[in-house]
């Protein structure tokens, strides 16, 4: 009886430490990898990230401007990867002429004052529009950046053309598929290499399936494909089985969540990388862009941590403050 014990003890250690040695990031390797960050739509106006949902007009909520630029225009991303961004972060949208507009919100009122949606006007329209019209930081008793922003508003065309080989995430907004075509239609003549340079962020599932379907270098995810492949590596990925979900695609985790992953950092980040996928990591929940926006913020982030991190204040947390600190 004793001997029958001892080897479900035996075997049951066994399986521990061969799941512990499939998972421990001791062995992996671990340089001096500097951080890499993120910069949401480029250098931008900030707010209070913890009060927005999905509906708010957030151009009536930042703060004291401290600068001019106006987000997701190329002076923007400009500044941005001025101030060592390693990628920038925009969002597009198909114009009522079939261009890839770079915008993010639902409506043109909140941030341009005028009715309807990008879809509602040519492209040639929406170069006449104050991409600066609606930002207030006194509930509108001042708009410092009206007037500022007249002919900002970038085609995805001209964002490739003045950044030829930096690094994007490329949020498309549109539920429709035809701004998948066009969209695939235009990177598909893309060299290979140019292809692993940016990842594609889908608010369409329909779309996320068709861009994966198109081409298998791209990275693609949406929030249900992003959910499905964590659930999924989280229920195997002890044995380091990577779900199709997983790869080819883009993950964007909260840092508190993250630590629960199998591998993670390093092993997870090893597997990622063999998996074509490239790891975000936000400061707060699923469903808020919270970014690392401090210095402080950075101090659980796991060092030589070699996968993009989130800021929305790229003019306060870039590698040259970084080494400052230090």
């Amino acid at each position: 009886m004793n001997k029958r014990k001892n080897k479900k003890i035996f075997i049951i250690a066994i399986f521990f430490i061969l799941l512990w040695l499939n998972n421990t990031s001791l062995f992996s390797k671990k340089d001096n990898t500097e951080y890499k960050f993120l910069a949401h739509r480029g250098l931008a106006q900030v707010f209070d990230e913890s009060k927005t949902d999905w509906n708010s007009n957030t151009a009536a909520m930042i703060n004291e401007p401290t600068h001019d630029y106006i987000e997701n225009t190329i002076p923007s991303m400009q500044a941005a990867f001025d101030l060592g961004a390693s990628a920038v972060e925009l969002d597009i949208k198909l114009s009522k002429d079939g261009q890839l507009a770079v915008f993010h919100d639902s409506t043109l009122l909140y941030r341009c004052g005028v009715d309807g949606e990008i879809q509602d006007y040519t492209m040639e329209e929406l170069k006449k529009l104050d991409v600066g019209y609606g930002y207030t930081a006194d509930n509108g008793k001042t708009y410092p950046l009206r007037g500022k922003g007249i002919g900002l508003m970038p085609t995805l065309n001209e964002v490739f053309e003045t950044f030829p080989d930096k690094e994007f995430v490329l949020e498309i907004k549109d539920g429709k598929i035809e701004t998948y075509q066009v969209f695939w239609e235009y990177v598909s003549t893309f060299p290979k290499d140019r292809l692993y340079q940016f990842s594609v962020a889908c608010a369409s599932d329909e779309g996320a399936k068709y861009l994966r379907n198109q081409g298998s270098n791209l990275k693609v995810m949406s929030k249900h494909s992003m959910i499905t492949g964590l659930i999924q590596y989280e229920l195997i990925g002890w044995t380091g089985y990577i779900p199709k979900a997983m790869r080819n695609t883009e993950l964007r985790i909260p840092l508190k969540y993250a630590k629960f992953l199998w591998g993670w950092p390093y092993r997870f980040l090893d597997r990622m990388e063999k998996s074509n996928t490239r790891v975000e990591i936000t400061s707060g929940e699923a469903s808020i862009s919270e970014g690392f926006d401090s210095i402080e913020s950075l101090k659980n982030i796991p060092k030589n941590f070699s996968g993009l991190i989130w800021t929305n204040r790229i003019d306060i947390v870039n590698p040259d403050t970084l080494k400052e600190s230090d």
